[in-house]
């Protein structure tokens, strides 16, 4: 077994593992992590031995709840933002397109960057403990690591709705959604990694060794989601959520209340525009929002209230959608002087 000991990997036969190995962190991505496991994926790439790559999160808690975001609040911080986005984003578009199987093991919190190395892959297991989030309006950013590109193509407006309002979803939700495509429960995981370490081809042993993850409780919100969040404007969404006259609609307007302002319209824009885009100009159009998203004050308020005071009360400024203009958001979505996203061949 090799990696430093944020990231570990190791052979199984023609299995190649990896483990995402910050339990007390919610085996949250850093930027080691993200050249480590880039480095590792291009390797296995070019060595005939191994077949498929697997990734897991060490704990019982989570797969990974996304990247190391107090990182990228510390002060006089840019050349570091530029770096964590740029290779973090590299690393999804590698996923995207790996050219072996590559199974995601989406035991336990899936969120924000985890979501990025998981929903890309080409197989996504979900467990009777996931528990899929795309939280980043709530703390003024946007959903990134691809949620342009995923986001969009999930049934109706479901990605939408969960961009906007950071819903949560269980293991039977995700596979309705198509956010994993496999449900294999825990007790059963030995056997997959046996299988894929013998060489199996793991469509074959995924439909073995798979259950039944029961019914999917957002199947019966699918048409209010649509109707709701086909709205064209987030002022009109929450409109829509008020005269819905049910629960759900009054919790997800519950959660737009609470969200960023910015970040609520930059998402908005961000997802319907990513319906038009390859995966590659999707990741250009994220990087272009993270430099001028992450340096701004809602995204360090947001982390300043949830996750270093912890109060819940974050300040956002402008504080209100009717005070959110045009030309802010425009400014948002420019190309950046410096240059765009690029991609190594």
């Amino acid at each position: 077994m090799t990696g430093n000991a944020d990231i570990l990997f190791e052979t199984q036969g023609a299995l190649g593992l990896i483990t995402l190995n910050r339990p007390k962190a919610l085996n949250a991505l850093t930027l080691d992590m993200i050249h480590a496991m880039t480095a590792r994926l291009a390797e296995w790439a070019e060595d005939a031995d191994i077949t498929a790559v697997l990734v897991r999160g060490a704990g019982d808690k989570a797969f990974c709840a996304g990247g190391d975001v107090l990182a990228l609040i510390r002060p006089d911080n840019a050349v570091f933002i530029e770096g964590f986005f740029r290779d973090e984003y590299r690393l999804n578009r590698m996923i995207f397109r790996y050219p072996k199987p590559y199974i995601a093991l989406i035991d336990g919190i899936v969120m924000g960057g985890g979501v990025g190395v998981s929903v890309h892959g080409r197989y996504r297991v979900a467990t009777e403990r996931t528990l899929f989030a795309m939280p980043e309006t709530g703390i003024g950013m946007f959903p990134d690591v691809g949620g342009t590109y995923f986001l969009p193509r999930l049934p109706g407006v479901l990605g939408l709705y969960l961009g906007l309002t950071g819903a949560r979803l269980k293991a039977a939700d995700c596979l309705h959604a198509g956010l994993a495509d496999s449900y294999v429960p825990m007790d059963r995981h030995g056997d997959l990694l046996a299988g894929l370490a013998d060489g199996r081809w793991p469509e074959t042993l995924l439909a073995e060794l798979g259950g039944d993850s029961g019914p999917a409780p957002i199947a019966e919100h699918a048409q209010g989601i649509d109707r709701c969040f086909s709205a064209d404007s987030v002022e009109e969404i929450m409109a829509r959520l008020g005269t819905e006259g049910d629960e759900w609609a009054a919790k997800a307007f519950a959660a737009l209340q609470r969200m960023s302002p910015s970040a609520l319209k930059i998402a908005f824009r961000q997802i319907r525009e990513g319906r038009e885009l390859d995966f590659e100009d999707c990741m250009m159009l994220e990087y272009r929002l993270s430099q001028r998203v992450i340096p701004g004050h809602d995204f360090r308020e947001g982390v300043r209230a949830l996750l270093v005071d912890k109060d819940m009360s974050p300040k956002w400024a402008p504080p209100t959608l009717a005070a959110v203009t045009d030309e802010q958001i425009d400014g948002v979505f420019a190309p950046l002087p410096g240059g765009d996203l690029t991609f190594p061949d």
